[in-house]
């Protein structure tokens, strides 16, 4: 790739804008915040899990972004099948929190006095004060919550990589288009993973006492409001 005056403003475009939308959309980190609270998951699991739902929500516009120039369709109408798999992604993401939820409050409800019998592997013992924090999935899993998670944001376009890679892929230059694309996805997963990273640690200092028994309802009406912030708020 040869560098020019046009293709450092392609990349830092690129960066920038990687990093605004990223910052301004709720969705790219608050789910995996609450979810982690909830869960009582280990920052390296929380960081892991955004990562590969943050490299898959940046791999799937890729993709389409390459497929579309090469097959030459128009860049409104890739912006338009974009659009189309946002509404799908945010309207899948309040499901996912609602369903999420409801599970959590049902738990919640079935709590008497504080106290919850549990059984894990065999070994009953139990929960004082709505107190889930050693780690391990039972209920809604771990693994459930996870594979969801990652379908969401799979399915969730990267709209605004969308012409910044097509506009060097429809000029021949297909280097650039490959650079911007890195950069786009490098400065999206890095500012996923900071913010995430630095609200979890701030909010596991703080203690929400009888709160805690609900942690699992907050977290999945966090993750439905995330949705409906993209839907209503265009955010």
């Amino acid at each position: 790739m040869e560098i020019t005056g046009f293709s450092l403003s392609v990349l830092a475009a690129a960066a920038g804008i990687a990093f605004l939308h990223t910052l301004l959309g709720p969705d790219h980190y608050l789910p995996f915040i609450v979810l982690a609270r909830a869960r009582s998951w280990s920052m390296t699991r929380t960081l892991v899990v955004t990562a590969a739902c943050g490299l898959g929500h940046v791999a799937s516009s890729i993709l389409l972004g390459g497929v579309g120039v090469a097959f030459g369709v128009a860049v409104a109408s890739i912006e338009g099948v974009e659009g189309g798999r946002g509404d799908l992604a945010a309207w899948a993401l309040v499901a996912f929190g609602l369903a999420y939820a409801v599970w959590g409050l049902r738990q919640a409800l079935r709590r008497k006095g504080g106290i919850e019998t549990h059984q894990h592997h065999g070994d009953v013992h139990l929960h004082t004060h709505g107190d889930t924090s050693h780690d391990h999935a039972h209920g809604m899993g771990s693994n459930l919550t996870f594979w969801t998670l990652f379908l969401i944001f799979v399915l969730g376009p990267c709209e605004p990589l969308i012409p910044l890679f097509v506009l060097p892929a429809s000029r021949g230059d297909w280097a650039l288009a490959a650079a911007t694309a890195a950069v786009f996805s490098l400065v999206t997963l890095v500012t996923m993973l900071s913010l995430t990273a630095a609200a979890l640690a701030g909010s596991r200092q703080l203690r929400l006492g009888p709160l805690e028994r609900w942690s699992h309802a907050l977290a999945g009406t966090v993750v439905a409001a995330s949705g409906l912030a993209i839907l209503f708020l265009g955010l």
